[in-house]
């Protein structure tokens, strides 16, 4: 019996050469404007996916209080960022494309043609939500899906994180992982052939089998209201073998680095996860002791699904409320299966939104 439960995508992880160029342009396009917590240390615990090396990098994690999960937004402080040495196409194992929600896809398609952002034509998914692709100013994808749903009005087109698209070589065996591990259970659609919505991606006239994956019910957990649960799309080239994304390369290069998990009870979760084949590969907590990143403090895990793709896992201890009036919130102290108020984080917004510059 399980004793853990995920609250849902805390964040996506985003590798740039520029953490401030890469975080002005989501505050301005998709409004990723409060930031939970920002540090600029040595990276020590991620040794397996940094040549065996400590790594000095500039992170943050910032989010839409519209709801969605938040962006890690990551820069090597020290170290020259390794780009792709291939066109990355659908399908390729690892994170293609994140999806954001937006609560009008056709009038926020057009503000981003105003903006001279490299867009698709609106399109749909294969159930009919109403979709678009762009991409960011260092050419990373991201579909945009119609999701109305709001946390704290902020009059924005955009919310957060609602998912992502990951290329997979086993279909039925990464239905598994997702399923079993994450807990997506639900099958939203599974579909074969090509897909009109595709078509101006690399590699989008091809033949795929495509599975839109989701929660059956609401997640529980402190942040649960707030990331809005999230959906995971698994995309199986039928026509070439797919590439790795980060082939080569390290965690934190440019690109998608890692989706991660909100989770309670990180002991259990370990436990779960060894014993269906996926132990920790990373855990920053060996001793159990508090791990501190930054302005906050919590334990970080991390696991790869079944072609390497990057998961991560976050029991978040302490995070900041008003950094500079002393005031923190010790999430060790309440019941982790309740909500958050939402009072909490327009305080939160008071204190921590940040203006392009």
């Amino acid at each position: 019996m399980k004793h853990y439960f995920i609250s849902g995508i805390q964040q996506v992880g985003i590798g740039t050469t520029d953490f401030r160029k890469s975080w002005n342009w989501y505050i301005e396009h998709f409004g990723t404007d409060i930031r939970i917590l920002e540090d600029d240390t040595v990276a020590e615990r991620m040794l397996p996916y940094t040549g065996n090396q400590p790594q000095k990098r500039h992170a943050c994690i910032a989010v839409n209080l519209q709801g969605g999960g938040g962006f890690e937004i990551w820069q090597y402080s020290e170290r020259m960022p390794v780009p792709p040495t291939f066109e990355i196409a659908v399908g390729d194992c690892g994170i293609f494309a994140a999806k954001l929600k937006c609560r009008n896809v056709e009038k926020f398609h057009s503000e981003m043609l105003k903006k001279k952002v490299e867009c698709s034509p609106v399109g749909s998914l294969p159930n009919g939500i109403p979709c678009f692709y762009l991409k960011d100013l260092y050419g990373n994808f991201f579909q945009i899906i119609e999701n109305q749903s709001i946390y704290i009005e902020q009059n924005k087109l955009t919310g957060g994180i609602a998912g992502t698209m990951i290329g997979v070589t086993d279909m039925e065996k990464s239905i598994r992982f997702y399923k079993d591990i994450l807990g997506y259970k639900e099958i939203v659609y599974d579909k074969t052939g090509t897909f009109d919505d595709w078509l101006l991606l690399p590699g989008g006239t091809e033949k795929y089998r495509r599975v839109l994956l989701a929660y059956p019910e609401i997640p529980k957990g402190p942040f649960a209201q707030l990331l809005d649960y999230g959906q995971i799309e698994l995309v199986q080239p039928l026509e070439r073998s797919p590439r790795k994304i980060y082939e080569g390369r390290f965690w934190g290069d440019p690109g998608f680095i890692q989706i991660c998990y909100d989770v309670t009870n990180m002991k259990a979760l370990g436990e779960f996860c060894k014993k269906e084949g996926f132990p920790f590969t990373v855990d920053s907590c060996p001793d159990d002791k508090p791990f501190d990143m930054g302005d906050a403090q919590g334990h970080f895990t991390y696991i790869e699904d079944p072609d390497g793709t990057l998961i991560e896992f976050v029991e978040t201890h302490k995070i900041p409320i008003a950094k500079k009036l002393g005031l923190f919130l010790d999430l060790q102290k309440r019941n982790r299966t309740k909500p958050l108020p939402k009072w909490l984080f327009r305080l939160m917004s008071c204190f921590a939104k940040e203006k392009i510059r």
